[in-house]
């Protein structure tokens, strides 16, 4: 038997989840009280009702959601419910984010004019020029109204008559030659705001309509009426509007552009960016261990996002409200004892409202209204009162950050079978070695297996099927980390809290006008939310006496881990140098620290077992190294992480480190920012290069540890990227 085969047998061996096993972790009567209690119908209308709104940042609709979601938190019973506003003006900083303003809209039409000469007299057919009438007709091509998704976001006013140019792409300057755009509209295919500067700031363009397509999947171009959400640069010089057609619509376009034909479009927009707030809701369940009360478990979702935004991420705000619901109902019945920590609900605008939270002093919680934004008439949605003072909800950013120990985020949980999604739970960062992701993987594992069981035999203790679902097995899948909703926020390194990542992958869908509360599954919801309820709920509870359950979990968990590295060593066979095994060497401790830490109890409690676990891993796992790819010489230096800025380098909407280096002059940026790895980009090793940098690994070891986590990358890129980090202030080297 070779060596890989014998770490797949210890880990079938170990598996805490085996089939035939009962719940894991919580008791029979804790996970039965869950299961029956919680409703895939209740979440689905709720999805529903937060769908009817145009979500936007610090928009009247997303106003509307918040109170929505605030009023059922309040009608459940929760504690501490508040909206919490944030300054959002362009000026304003939450660590790395750039606050956008508030962006609202009223109204947007696109119409194509046709002109035609009406006959005054003659023969049928016949036109005499002389006294005949020229009638021009307007159809409609796009309607805010009924679909608020084709006006792109940070829109300006405008109504104007202008002709058609299609450009093609529209990002590079070839795409403009021979074509005369000022004063015009262009057509184009990529996303308004990657063509903005060139169309409208060099060329002079009126405005831009966009064909932009949904991101790759197996069923990209399958809905030719599909219609793309799209975003102009929020802090672009060259303001202007975008309007988002179907590819259908745009292809109708172009084939008569492609016969000489002239298309004239009326363009008439309302909308405008204001000075206006960031909007949190929030609220919780206190805990009741009176020294364990002011650490919580949060459970985070997103609420902003265009109309209907049912899967992404009505699903995942629907979700977690229903968690809350559960756990209140179930908790004030007697049915679940009070959990030790405090739990938490957080319904922020992605990504920009979880860094103001976090960054936040106190005092930005309470805030006076704002006037209307006089240049678009636009006014900002009105304030609910202030917290008490004194409140959870009136800590700083700092001291929340502080006190959470895990967040379950969920950011598209709802798919059915019409949108194809995979349902995972998703690992963290290799820089934030944790168990948690482990505990959740642990109960989606037991909803495979339970909702497998019935789906083939109709008979399961717990099938978690809801009467107005389907009745499928679940098929939830344990991925290694990825990028590209909060949960990034959360474990940046300047917070280095872990995360539970649920999330469905691909969504054909995602980002269109098609992502509607019709797709959604309630059943998927309601097993969803028990695997998010019952990670959350034992999370909360935990203590020293689920030491050795849990760490049963974590042998599990690093076997998997190095499992994965090997069979990614496969693909790069010529390596042999530190990577594997220098992760080996950092694998085990701080997993089992993950856990002590968690309860307070000693390292060495349980350690035993898991020091013979990496003796055989060491056996097991020999040979299985790579090699750096560079000219073989070792940088020495060492970084740390300074604590004056907090959050990731790439935000919402804005980019820290690319405003940072132009401020310096720079024409071009690192080249790993561009590279791209076996099993990651640019983005992914930019970001982990950072969490890396701990001030205990000098640059080779950090290129080692993003080399196993996404594929070699070259030194050189890793030394250049660090010491353009440390030019900006974000890092700082350790002598």
């Amino acid at each position: 038997m070779n060596r890989l085969g014998a770490v797949m047998i210890a880990m079938l061996a170990m598996s805490g989840t085996a089939r035939g096993q009962k719940p894991p972790l919580l008791s029979e009567d804790d996970v039965a009280a869950l299961a029956q209690e919680i409703s895939g119908e209740t979440a689905t209308r709720n999805l529903g009702m937060i769908a009817t709104h145009h979500r936007q940042r610090g928009s009247k609709g997303f106003h509307a959601a918040a109170e929505l979601v605030a009023g059922r938190l309040r009608e459940y019973g929760l504690s501490d419910v508040v909206i919490l506003q944030f300054p959002a003006d362009g000026r304003i900083f939450y660590g790395t984010q750039r606050s956008r303003p508030a962006w609202d809209a009223e109204f947007a039409e696109l119409k194509e004019i046709s002109a035609h000469l009406e006959p005054s007299g003659g023969k049928t057919g016949q036109f005499v020029v002389a006294g005949d009438s020229v009638i021009q007709t307007e159809r409609l091509l796009a309607s805010y109204e009924s679909e608020p998704v084709v006006l792109a976001e940070d829109s300006e006013s405008a109504n104007l008559i202008a002709d058609l140019v299609d450009v093609g792409e529209g990002i590079k300057e070839s795409d403009y030659i021979g074509k005369d755009v000022k004063g015009k509209i262009v057509l184009v295919s990529a996303q308004p705001g990657a063509v903005q500067e060139l169309a409208v700031g060099k060329f002079r363009a009126a405005g831009i309509v966009s064909y932009a397509q949904n991101q790759k999947t197996a069923w990209s171009g399958d809905n030719q009426g599909a219609i793309r959400w799209g975003h102009l640069e929020t802090f672009s010089a060259n303001k202007t509007f975008a309007l988002m057609v179907s590819l259908k619509t745009a292809r109708g376009m172009k084939e008569q552009l492609g016969k000489g034909e002239k298309i004239q479009l009326h363009a008439m927009v309302k909308a405008g960016q204001h000075a206006g707030n960031y909007e949190v809701v929030t609220a919780t369940i206190p805990g009741a261990d009176p020294k364990r009360k002011d650490e919580e478990i949060v459970f985070s979702c997103h609420l902003d996002h265009q109309q209907p935004g049912a899967n992404d991420n009505a699903s995942g705000c629907a979700a977690i409200l229903e968690v809350a619901r559960t756990m209140q109902k179930l908790i004030s019945e007697g049915k679940l004892s009070r959990p030790a920590r405090t739990i938490r609900f957080v319904f922020p605008p992605e990504y920009e409202g979880t860094m103001a939270l976090l960054n936040a002093k106190a005092s930005s919680f309470l805030l006076p209204d704002l006037p209307p934004d006089e240049r678009t008439g636009i006014h900002t949605p009105a304030l609910p009162p202030p917290p008490p003072a004194g409140s959870a909800s009136t800590i700083s950013g700092t001291e929340l950050a502080k006190r959470i120990k895990t967040v379950i985020h969920m950011d598209m949980v709802g798919g059915g079978p019409k949108t194809k999604a995979v349902f995972h739970v998703t690992r963290g960062p290799m820089s934030l070695p944790s168990f948690v992701q482990e505990v959740a993987w642990a109960y989606a594992e037991w909803v495979n297996e339970e909702s497998y069981k019935y789906a083939a035999t109709g008979k399961a203790e717990f099938p978690l099927v809801s009467p107005e679902g389907g009745k499928e097995p679940l098929r939830a899948e344990y991925s290694a980390y990825t990028m590209g909703s909060d949960h990034d926020v959360y474990q940046d390194s300047s917070f280095a809290i872990p995360a539970i990542y649920l999330n469905d992958w691909p969504d054909r869908f995602i980002h269109t006008n098609f992502d509607g509360p019709a797709n959604i599954d309630p059943t998927k919801l309601k097993r969803v939310g028990f695997i998010g309820a019952a990670s959350g709920y034992f999370l909360a509870q935990m203590n020293d006496e689920n030491l050795e359950a849990v760490l049963r979990l974590v042998r599990l968990d690093s076997l998997r881990l190095v499992l994965e590295i090997a069979q990614k060593r496969k693909m790069v066979p010529d390596y042999e140098g530190g990577e594997i095994q220098r992760l080996e060497g950092e694998l085990v401790r701080p997993l089992v620290e993950s856990v002590t830490n968690y309860v307070g109890a000693p390292f060495n409690r349980g350690v035993p077992t898991l020091a013979q676990m990496g003796q055989n891993l060491d056996r097991n796992t020999e040979g299985m190294s790579l090699k750096r790819i560079g000219d073989g010489g070792a940088s020495m230096r060492c970084y740390q992480r300074r604590t004056n800025v907090r959050g990731p380098m790439a935000v919402f909407g804005y980019d820290h480190f690319e405003a940072e280096w132009a401020k310096r002059g720079h024409a071009t940026k690192p080249k790993l920012l561009e590279y791209e790895g076996l099993w990651g980009g640019g983005e992914e090793y930019a970001y982990e290069v950072l969490n890396f940098a701990n001030g205990k690994r000098n640059a080779q070891e950090i290129g080692d540890a993003v080399s196993a986590e996404f594929g070699p990358v070259p030194l050189e890129l890793v030394e250049e990227y660090l010491k353009a980090l440390e030019e900006i202030g974000v890092l700082e080297e350790v002598k």
